[in-house]
């Protein structure tokens, strides 16, 4: 009896089945997987989602200062903090704040703004002190963001030596399938144990307050990078991300100055690859280069598309236009520029699509043939083989 076909097939199944037991295959189709399973991310860290160019702070200082004189609102001088914070004035900042305190007492956008100025100016004690007290008011403003800013500050806090913070502020292995870094803290800090689905409603809820802070604060923070890495690294095989881990970590070294901290992110990057394999290929992980390569085109592509709001603001600013008015005509009538939900589907390219298409339909022919020879075809060739 010839059963070489029905060992076939059922070789493949079971490759099929087992192979993603022990690795995750990797190509094109691998990076949009994981953006439509964490839309906005890559935008997050590239930096391609809608933000303001230094100039339109310089604009808003002037603009807001001349508006308090005339009629103070608290909005007036969250907006003229914030726009001092941005041009990297941290300490006007604070002291516009301490001053809307003084006038409008315990609102939580005071403690809320205060806490981050704060933290950027590198005081963590007083910052954490702050954000606490916007928690108390709010503790659901910003989908919980200043509930995790509060804890990666205590993060920070227990990293410190002699009051000094140093970059990465974990340097253990990526590599391995337990959470690390920023996702084993918050275990810990939250108290959660080993349920999968605890730990993924912890960490899906974290990654939004990362990403809150990367879109309202310092999208290029490697201290928020580092962080946005560990929580996508640590939903572990199969819900992790660890394409755009890799890219977090490798903007984080792209952020720092020193070599030894370049390096060392550089090596969290190549951690986060462990046990992808190339499709087709024969590697145990892809190599970094392969990604960064990819990383530096989606990087120009960011700056194309960012390289736009910054020449639309200067416009405005040169022929004396309402930029906030202007901005908002143009900007938030219609939808920012990310893949998220069913939209995604329609925006990924068919040259995109049809790699997977090809491996589904070649998977669902295997598993049809293999029950096709085991059904039907295996009684007539037993039946053949007897008359020899």
């Amino acid at each position: 009896m010839n059963r070489r076909p029905t060992l076939c097939a059922g070789f493949l199944l079971s490759f099929v089945v087992c192979y993603p037991v022990v690795a995750c295959l990797w190509d094109e189709d691998t990076i949009q997987m994981e953006r439509r399973r964490f839309p906005e991310i890559l935008e997050m860290i590239t930096g391609k989602f809608l933000r303001h160019s230094p100039e339109f702070y310089e604009w808003r200082i002037t603009d807001r200062e001349s508006r308090l004189k005339e009629n103070p609102t608290p909005e007036l001088y969250d907006d003229l903090a914030v726009a001092y914070e941005k041009t990297g004035d941290h300490k006007k900042a604070i002291s516009l704040m301490l001053e809307k305190q003084s006038l409008y007492p315990d609102k939580y956008q005071t403690y809320a703004n205060l806490g981050t100025f704060y933290i950027h100016d590198g005081d963590f004690e007083s910052g954490l002190k702050e954000i606490r007290a916007a928690i108390a008011i709010n503790p659901d403003a910003h989908f919980g963001r200043e509930v995790y800013q509060q804890r990666l500050v205590e993060y920070v806090l227990s990293k410190q030596t002699d009051g000094k913070t140093s970059l990465p502020l974990s340097l253990q292995s990526r590599s391995s399938m337990a959470p690390a870094g920023f996702a084993a803290f918050l275990i810990k800090a939250e108290d959660i144990g080993d349920s999968p689905a605890d730990r993924k409603a912890l960490f899906t809820s974290a990654t939004k307050g990362v990403l809150g802070m990367m879109r309202f604060g310092n999208f290029d923070s490697p201290v928020l990078l580092e962080a946005l890495g560990d929580l996508l690294l640590g939903l572990g095989y199969p819900s992790d991300a660890k394409q755009l881990a890799a890219r977090a970590y490798l903007k984080a070294s792209y952020e720092v100055k020193e070599e030894a901290t370049k390096d060392a992110y550089r090596k969290l990057a190549d951690d986060a690859l462990f046990n992808q394999v190339i499709s087709g290929g024969d590697k145990g992980s892809p190599e970094l280069d392969l990604v960064e390569t990819s990383f530096a085109n989606e990087l120009t592509d960011a700056k194309t598309w960012y390289s736009g709001v910054v020449s639309d603001e200067q416009q405005w600013i040169a022929v004396g236009k309402d930029v906030d008015a202007a901005f908002a005509e143009k900007y938030y009538q219609i939808p920012e520029v990310k893949p998220t939900g069913d939209e995604w589907v329609a925006r990924v390219p068919q040259a995109g699509r049809l790699p997977l298409l090809i491996a589904s339909v070649g998977l669902a022919i295997a598993a049809l043939t293999g029950l096709y020879w085991v059904r039907f075809r295996k009684p007539r060739l037993t039946q053949d083989d007897s008359l020899n």
